[in-house]
């Protein structure tokens, strides 16, 4: 299998997750922004990632993805038989997906324009040194004022609810291991692979590793919730894809 990504998308990492929870290899394509893009157009008729090969299959969308390994490969489970719990974690997978993700990715953005380095670190492994330096050294308030064109920034009272919905998650992961029942889920993939965006796991690498967003990522509330998912993280390691 192949799976076609940016390595910093929270819905590819949600994949590799997937793949990493079933045991399953997959060649990592790094997909270059622009042409790349247009190379994965001819491929799987979307320019978005993240794209699974599997032989003949072309599959995009990290939900779709989900439920093609499942099919395929369906243990272990990550999507329980009993119908209750299996809604459950389909509900958490689309809230993860949808309002979780659009929060942390604005969220990101937001600190990106005023920290050089994590902004430098964001940029395409394949982006020439002189473009990494220039981006990193533009004024704060440049990208700001960029980032406000593109409507790309929270607003307060997207913010607010950020915050509320991650002290929700503290509660629901409060001395247990996983969000539903008592084995890992595809729920349980899902918000930990939008929780990178907030504060980078290990596996992000140098310089990202620990990084992320002031306030969130530094703030002791959340210290239960990040270390959740670093323990799902830190389990799977292991099995992920060279």
């Amino acid at each position: 299998m192949e799976l076609h990504q940016f390595k910093h998308s929270a819905f590819c990492e949600k994949v590799r997750l997937v793949l990493a929870a079933k045991g399953l290899e997959a060649r990592l394509v790094e997909v270059v922004p622009g042409l790349g893009q247009i190379e994965l157009f001819r491929l799987s008729g979307q320019r978005q990632v993240p794209v699974l090969v599997d032989g003949a299959e072309v599959i995009a969308d990290s939900s779709e993805i989900a439920l093609y390994l499942e099919q395929h490969h369906p243990l272990p489970q990550l999507l329980p038989s009993d119908p209750q719990q299996r809604a459950q974690v389909l509900l958490l997978e689309d809230w993860a997906d949808t309002a979780l993700a659009s929060a942390c990715r604005r969220a990101l953005l937001q600190a990106a324009a005023t920290n050089p380095k994590l902004r430098a670190a964001l940029l395409p492994e394949a982006t020439p040194s002189s473009l990494r330096q220039l981006v990193s050294s533009l004024p704060g308030g440049v990208m700001g004022s960029l980032s406000d064109t593109l409507s790309s920034l929270l607003a307060p009272m997207e913010a607010r609810q950020l915050h509320r919905n991650l002290e929700q998650l503290n509660q629901l992961v409060d001395g247990r291991n996983y969000l539903v029942g008592g084995q890992l889920s595809l729920a349980d993939l899902a918000v930990a692979a939008q929780l990178s965006l907030l504060r980078f796991p290990a596996t992000a690498g140098a310089p990202l590793a620990g990084e992320g967003v002031s306030g969130i990522a530094d703030n002791p509330i959340y210290q239960p919730l990040f270390s959740w998912r670093d323990g799902i993280v830190e389990r799977l390691a292991g099995r992920r894809a060279p």
